[in-house]
């Protein structure tokens, strides 16, 4: 009887320890195939680039990043939780990791929540300029809301604290803040990622949906609001420059009208404290776009929008116009598909993918002053 009680007990106890606490195994797999017009070939002066290609190649990733993670949670009572979460992105058509940042380049975190006070984590995590992620019409994919700032809005970032709020009337706050980790505060060189910051205020109800952003990068070589030549320690950011290290002032919009749902924003990237600048290389750009979506059934959903930006100092302006959408085979599957065409001033050379600026051949840059076209399909798995 005794020896009946006690595994009835331990029973027990199993069932209580499991309903608190739980693991889940995540992932995305992305793969298809793509064409591109605009590829630049040829080395002439100074390594550019003297003609033009087009080639088609299987592709991972363009309608969103191949990943694979695990997150957990711990109620340890009274509303409160603990968590983590574990996150790695990966190419689909070769099975290799993309690094920047190790095994676990997107999330390594560890953190609280309350269901009253909001939820705080520590690590590595996307950067808060990812916010504009739920505001563009084509989700941060590879020719979308990154592309004509050269990665800016799509970054990593490393030892960072957050926090999240609990949503009050429509209202709720996120705020992010990194450390250098470096014995100047804002960075020195001896670390690769300076000081990084944001926070952004969302409202949202069922008619609309609207968010105002600020955030900042720091070059890690001196604590500067602009980036060293056309790299970057850091990962996840493309570009040199004001693409790699600036302030960023956001404002999104979403606006809910049945099955259709209109998407704009505007950001003004602003970097100061840059020397030996040339002409050519911008100091600040004014970044919008606008699009709709049309879940036309269930299923099937139909896109168009348009992205633009303007930099200062010659640099010139770029234009993407893009069609595509998706249709949902089932609750964890879709195939995607999206044209788009990049069409540049005089003086620029912004390409569809979020490339390094330059016009040799190793960017990937249309010439300066040309446009580049491409389309791809693919299918996209969730588990």
């Amino acid at each position: 009887m005794k020896k009946a009680l006690l595994a009835a007990a331990l029973m027990s106890a199993g069932v209580v320890a499991h309903a608190q606490s739980s693991v889940t195994l995540y992932g995305r797999l992305d793969a298809g195939i793509e064409y591109m017009s605009g590829i630049p070939q040829g080395v002439g002066a100074n390594g550019q680039a003297t003609g033009s290609t087009s080639r088609w190649r299987a592709e991972s990733g363009d309608w969103g990043t191949s990943l694979w993670g695990m997150k957990g949670v711990e109620d340890i009572g009274g509303g409160n939780k603990v968590l983590f979460q574990l996150e790695g992105s990966f190419n689909t058509m070769t099975g290799a990791g993309l690094g920047g940042g190790g095994l676990f380049n997107r999330w390594a975190t560890v953190g609280l929540s309350n269901d009253q006070y909001g939820t705080f984590t520590m690590g590595r995590m996307l950067f808060i300029s990812n916010g504009d992620w739920n505001f563009d019409p084509f989700g941060q994919s590879n020719w979308s809301s990154a592309s004509l700032v050269r990665g800016r809005n799509w970054p990593q970032s490393s030892n960072n604290f957050a926090y999240q709020s609990p949503k009050i009337a429509g209202f709720d706050f996120y705020g992010q803040y990194a450390l250098s980790n470096a014995t100047s505060w804002n960075g020195n060189g001896t670390t690769p990622q300076g000081r990084e910051a944001g926070a952004q205020i969302t409202y949202t109800n069922s008619l609309f949906q609207v968010r105002g952003m600020y955030d900042e990068i720091r070059n890690p070589a001196n604590g500067a609001l602009y980036g060293p030549g056309t790299s970057i320690v850091n990962a996840g950011n493309a570009g040199g420059g004001v693409f790699a290290a600036s302030r960023e002032y956001s404002a999104f919009v979403n606006v809910f009208l049945g099955q259709l749902k209109i998407e704009g924003a505007y950001q003004a990237i602003r970097s100061a404290g840059a020397t030996g600048v040339l002409p050519g290389q911008p100091t600040t750009l004014d970044h919008e776009w606008g699009g709709v979506t049309w879940q036309a059934t269930p299923a099937a959903a139909l896109i168009a929008a348009v992205y633009h930006v303007n930099g200062n100092n010659g640099a010139g302006n770029a234009t993407i116009y893009t069609v595509g959408g998706s249709y949902n085979l089932s609750k964890r599957t879709l195939f995607d598909v999206q044209v788009a065409q990049v069409r540049n001033s005089k003086t620029a050379n912004y390409g569809l993918n979020a490339n390094n600026p330059g016009t040799s051949t190793a960017t990937d840059n249309p010439l300066v002053g040309h446009q580049q076209t491409g389309v791809y399909a693919g299918i996209q798995h969730s588990f």
